[in-house]
């Protein structure tokens, strides 16, 4: 069979795992930042859960700009030059590996996602300036051993690694299992690494009927969870300064639009450092 065949079946082995029947957190969210990879039954939870709380849209716009911020700190303040991004979701403006790659060319980037819409869209993560690199696995948040194999093909595990888990611990419907998994994924990178994270979390009573009105959608759901349950994931590390914080007040940038106000945010991130 040619290769022209085999790439041809295998896009449609992957746009046959898309459902366009229910709502998909990645869709959901490429919606809320702006983007143009959804479907209909995305706009409409969408729309519905914007009439019920329309801080989830200043979610989704902050915590991107968190990525970012985050990414350019590592950078420059902490010498890391390699990011393993877990949960990856939808291409946007601004992915990792672009922030990363502008500040150091030379940066590696690692996507993981077991999503079939992601993978679809795969290609528009795997562009890198000539002396970096970038990579996609189709591989699964619940099997660390096996991301870190793979990801070690693209990533020097001899030298510290930024692991990126933003707003998809919550699809973790065991609290301690979630802890466990960024256990296990952190034990296998190398002293120096950090963690990044940010969730949605329940510090409002409209975060918290969101989460309902989403999770009764059909889709895979969302646990919005305490803000010391975030803090949670990074015991043992040492936490970067202002440690776990809303994700509009970590390091804000004045170089950059701030965003939607501390306020108004119901979302808590962090960045710490293994020993």
């Amino acid at each position: 069979m040619s290769d022209t065949n085999s790439q041809i079946e295998a896009a449609a082995e992957i746009r046959a795992r898309i459902d366009t029947t229910t709502p998909h957190s990645a869709r959901f969210w490429n919606y809320f930042v702006g983007g143009k990879d959804n479907y209909e039954i995305d706009r409409e939870i969408g729309d519905q859960i914007k009439g019920i709380f329309p801080g989830l849209v200043d979610v989704a716009l902050s915590s991107r700009l968190f990525l970012g911020r985050a990414v350019r700190h590592l950078i420059r303040e902490e010498g890391i030059q390699q990011f393993l991004d877990i949960g990856t979701g939808l291409p946007t403006a601004d992915n990792t590996h672009e922030v990363a790659q502008r500040v150091a060319p030379d940066a590696r980037i690692v996507y993981v996602d077991n999503d079939p819409i992601v993978l679809a869209h795969a290609n528009a993560l795997l562009t890198s300036t000539p002396e970096g690199r970038t990579a996609y696995l189709d591989a699964d948040l619940y099997a660390p051993g096996t991301v870190l194999e793979a990801a070690a093909q693209t990533l020097d595990f001899s030298r510290p690694i930024a692991l990126i888990i933003l707003n998809t611990l919550g699809h973790v419907a065991d609290y301690d299992q979630a802890r466990d998994l960024v256990r296990r994924l952190m034990a296998g990178l190398p002293s120096g690494s950090y963690l990044v994270i940010s969730d949605s979390t329940a510090t409002s009573e409209g975060m918290i009927a969101a989460s309902n009105a989403y999770n009764a959608s059909g889709a895979t759901p969302y646990y919005v969870r305490g803000v010391e349950e975030i803090a949670g994931f990074f015991d043992g590390l040492d936490l970067v300064a202002p440690g776990i914080t809303q994700v509009t007040s970590w390091r804000p940038d004045p170089d950059v639009p701030a965003g939607p106000t501390a306020a108004s945010v119901d979302a808590y991130c962090g960045v710490g450092r293994k020993a």
